[in-house]
């Protein structure tokens, strides 16, 4: 999944070696009884060692319905969506979207759509070159000014993705002998990019303050602080206030991820770090369009000399082909809605509160949520994949996410809010998925 978090591998993972294993008689639902988690590792000196055994075990998942995802969607993200039912073969029209990002409902808007047919005409289908190369455009360099612009920033650098974005980010600055903390909920870009890096790596707890000092204490060198503003799990945000005081204490920077809270947060969008009054305190200001904006493409936004030097360095960017120009104009558009229309903010918030208040009522859970990500904790990792099933066939679209995705019995559905939502498509949605999960025991 997209924004799956990095693997818990706290929990030893079994080993499965043949296909008459999977397929005996002692194992009761062999395609349930394992996941991913359990082909990561293998014996041997063969790199393809792996293959037979999980195509064992995947010929029998698939069908089962283990793999309920990339059901491919026959109409725009909106807050009614057809999609094929890939067991059936038939397109389960008018489904209540739960499951795409799309916060303000941008994506769709006749504006975004017209900017993104003019620059067809123009620029064609893509940017067919590198950044630094052919790819850059005018669209290209106007939306890095406006980004720029809307986050108070000297610059701004746009990469093709989010992932792209954080890896470039966090391996362009950071170099082996550095170090680099970031909160163990970190999204897998985040995690990957300290990868790359080379630095020393270290996680502290969730949200925990004391133990991002543990963490930062006694070492002598250059450091870097990572957290998000918003966790797509669990909809929950860091006490930045504290976080940035820490790091400062220790003379590290801090970097924020608001890939799910730029653009929806603060009196104007900018974010968490506006909400909490931090913009001048967080030196690396990092987010996507593909989540509140319905585009696609990432950002890193600060002083110009760290733009100037990430040109540079970061391989992901440097590398990769340009943002396609349609984007980058389609991008422009739904930026500037968000700008000029200040009630769409507060629409989503309204639904928001709505929907939480709704599912309250219904006794279903919803964790720790303080944003428009709401999970739904039904902490039953061996049927999530049915109740997401009978989910679907209620008539709504949300994703299930099970380990390694979330730690092991911490499974969940995550509902994403827009500001399209209507109240009705909100109260019946709740209906719906309360409905399933009181026939599974989960609330009563």
């Amino acid at each position: 999944m997209a924004d799956s978090k990095h693997p818990d591998t706290s929990l030893k993972q079994p080993k499965i070696e043949t296909r008459s294993r999977l397929g005996g008689v002692d194992i009761d639902r062999p395609a349930m009884q394992y996941d991913y988690t359990n082909f990561y590792f293998g014996a041997g000196e063969d790199s393809f060692a792996l293959l037979d055994p999980f195509d064992a075990w995947w010929s029998e998942a698939e069908p089962e319905g283990y793999y309920q995802y990339e059901s491919p969607l026959q109409s725009a993200p909106t807050t009614r969506v057809d999609v094929l039912d890939k067991k059936t073969g038939q397109v389960r029209a008018g489904l209540i979207n739960f499951a795409s990002y799309n916060y303000l409902g941008l994506s769709y808007r006749e504006e975004v759509k017209e900017a993104i047919k003019a620059a067809v005409d123009v620029y064609g289908g893509g940017a067919s070159g590198s950044p630094i190369l052919s790819g850059t455009t005018a669209l290209h360099k106007e939306l890095s000014e406006e980004v720029a612009r809307f986050k108070l920033k000297e610059g701004a650098l746009i990469f093709p993705t989010g992932y792209s974005a954080n890896v470039g980010t966090i391996a362009g600055l950071m170099r082996s002998g550095d170090l680099i903390v970031a909160d163990q909920w970190a999204h897998a870009s985040i995690v990957d990019g300290m990868i790359l890096s080379k630095a020393t790596s270290r996680f502290f707890r969730h949200n925990n303050v004391e133990d991002l000092e543990r963490k930062l204490s006694g070492f002598n060198g250059k450091k870097l602080v990572v957290v998000e503003g918003v966790y797509s799990m669990d909809g929950d945000m860091p006490p930045l206030r504290d976080i940035v005081a820490v790091a400062k204490k220790h003379g590290a920077r801090v970097m924020i991820d608001e890939a799910h809270s730029a653009f929806v947060f603060g009196d104007n969008g900018r974010g968490v770090v506006e909400e909490l009054d931090l913009e001048e305190e967080v030196d690396i200001h990092l987010g996507t369009f593909s989540k509140s904006l319905g585009g696609q493409g990432g950002y890193t936004a600060g002083s110009l000399k760290l733009i100037n030097y990430l040109r540079g360095f970061s391989r992901s960017r440097f590398f990769s082909c340009a943002l396609a120009p349609t984007v980058a104009a389609g991008i422009l558009a739904a930026l500037r809605l968000a700008k000029t229309e200040p009630q769409l903010r507060t629409r989503l918030w309204d639904n928001v509160r709505f929907m939480k208040a709704k599912l309250d009522e219904d006794g279903v859970p919803t964790g720790v949520s303080a944003s428009q990500v709401i999970p739904i904790m039904v902490r039953d990792d061996a049927r999530i994949f049915e109740m997401g099933e009978a989910i679907f066939r209620a008539g709504v679209f949300i994703n299930p996410v099970k380990y390694p995705a979330v730690p092991k019995h911490k499974s969940r559905f995550r509902m994403s809010i827009s500001a399209a939502h209507t109240h009705e498509d909100l109260e019946q949605g709740a209906t719906l998925i309360a409905g399933v999960l009181r026939d599974f025991g989960v609330c009563q």
